[in-house]
């Protein structure tokens, strides 16, 4: 007699290109609106970051407590992340005084630290595995450990390596498109190579978050930080209802 097949359908989307072009908007709201609090509001690193991680506590309750995948619910979480990451960087990389690389390097100890605890408690770090609150707490940590790692490593990358806001997003996209390449042309672990992917475009949304908003003489477009992080929201809401997401599923 044959098995059937069950779908498990888990509560976050199905990777496709919409979800990298949302992801991309998002990482790069995450930089223009952490900028927006810490500097543009005068409140500082520490402060914003006490405000947009008490922003994502309450997001990532409210996903893990939801019984599906809700795309504004679930992209609200993300954009949370984005914006700790961005102050929580800014505050270990310039107020602690560790300096880019210092900062890079502790957040890499940590994302690597969350995804073998991760596959050791569970098994694997695929994400059309996360539905239960087990695995989703374990999500939502090494995304913000992501973003926040692809923050430091943004700002080094652009400030210290003289390459200017569009040579660093110049970097970081060959390199997504070099993932994207080993994706389709090799059978290498499709969960690291999402994670290399995800942690990617949180650099590349940092450096074009600063190209939008920072001053004409330090090579950005000196949008403002509140215009510049509208337009992104606009941007993303419209993704998210033109383009309808599934949940991403594995059959068992």
């Amino acid at each position: 007699m044959e098995r059937s097949t069950k779908c498990v359908l888990s509560k976050v989307p199905e990777v496709t290109l919409i979800f990298w072009l949302i992801k991309i908007a998002a990482t790069t709201l995450g930089e223009t609106g952490g900028d927006a609090v810490s500097m543009s509001m005068h409140l500082g690193y520490l402060v914003g970051t006490a405000i947009f991680a008490t922003l994502f506590i309450a997001a990532v309750l409210v996903q893990i407590c939801v019984k599906k995948f809700h795309p504004a619910i679930y992209w609200t979480t993300i954009v949370a992340t984005t914006t700790v990451g961005t102050t929580l960087a800014d505050y270990a990389d310039r107020s602690l005084g560790i300096g880019y690389a210092g900062g890079t390097a502790l957040l890499l100890g940590l994302l690597l630290a969350s995804l073998v605890a991760w596959y050791r408690s569970t098994g694997s770090i695929a994400v059309d595995t996360v539905g239960t609150p087990r695995t989703e707490a374990f999500y939502w940590v090494t995304i913000l450990f992501s973003q926040t790692l692809g923050t430091a490593l943004g700002d080094w990358v652009a400030d210290t390596a003289d390459l200017g806001y569009l040579g660093g997003a110049a970097i970081f996209a060959a390199l997504l498109v070099l993932v994207a390449l080993l994706h389709f042309k090799t059978q290498l672990s499709r969960p690291v190579l999402f994670w290399s992917a995800f942690i990617l475009t949180r650099p590349l949304g940092a450096v074009l978050g600063d190209f939008l908003d920072k001053p004409l003489s330090h090579g950005g477009l000196a949008i403002s930080r509140y215009t510049a992080s509208l337009v992104l929201l606009a941007l993303m809401a419209v993704l998210v209802w033109r383009f309808p997401q599934k949940p991403a599923q594995k059959a068992h």
